[in-house]
């Protein structure tokens, strides 16, 4: 874990790093998705309107995914002390949020033609939305902090309470009456109840989202490490 604290030892891994997750996020994104747009079959009741399935269903698990990296950094910094702990919560932070923000829109969309409404009040879509204003108050947060030279320790606390809203998110479903449909893919349970023609370029388009989601958080780390560099030697200039 902590091989990689030093910043120029991680910036050695992360540059050829960032490139290869991204370019191959890419490629596996666009074919993902030519194939659930263009090949895959229409849904017996939904029809077409499935197909947004391709980029709703991954921004759900990454908008999760990403909230669930937070507060893994949040505790490394505040028992361990990771020097990077911080600028890892803070670089996911914008993606996570940007993620949020697409399943509630997609989710939106995809409700108007299946439920008839665009939103409802349901746990699933009320507490994704608290998700999305958790990311908001935690970005916000991060700044005030970083602008009054705070190590983020409240900011990792934040990290680490706003994750009990993640299994809320997942057994919202079962926990309350909704109109939301139940997980069609369960690793708890070992369920997959979705056709292969439409699982394969859902399963391509979630890791394609998955690879550029690192290559994001891996640039925004090392603009952040930069500017750090940077803050640091404008202070030791003006001290001389």
């Amino acid at each position: 874990m902590h091989v990689y604290a030093n910043p120029a030892r991680f910036l050695k891994l992360a540059r050829p790093l960032t490139a290869w997750l991204g370019w191959a996020g890419v490629a596996l994104l666009l074919a993902s998705l030519a194939v659930g747009l263009f090949v895959a079959p229409p849904e017996r009741y939904q029809g077409e309107s499935v197909r947004i399935i391709y980029i709703h269903v991954p921004a759900a698990w990454l908008a999760m995914g990403g909230w669930t990296g937070i507060a893994v950094t949040s505790l490394m910094q505040l028992i361990w002390r990771h020097p990077l702990a911080a600028v890892a919560a803070r670089a996911i932070a914008v993606p996570g949020s940007v993620f949020a923000a697409i399943c509630l829109i997609t989710g939106s969309l995809w409700g108007r033609p299946t439920w008839g409404t665009y939103w409802e009040w349901d746990g699933r879509m009320t507490s994704m939305l608290v998700l999305l204003f958790l990311y908001l108050g935690y970005i916000a947060l991060a700044a005030a902090e970083r602008e009054k030279g705070g190590e983020g320790r409240l900011t990792a606390i934040f990290g680490l309470v706003g994750a009990i809203n993640i299994p809320i998110i997942r057994f919202s479903v079962e926990w309350w009456e909704s109109i939301h449909q139940k997980a069609s893919i369960s690793l708890l349970e070992g369920k997959v109840s979705i056709d292969p023609s439409m699982l394969w370029p859902l399963l391509g388009s979630a890791l394609g989202f998955s690879l550029l989601f690192g290559a994001v958080v891996l640039m925004r780390m090392r603009a952040e490490l930069a500017r750090n560099k940077v803050e640091a030697r404008m202070k030791r200039m003006a001290a001389s």
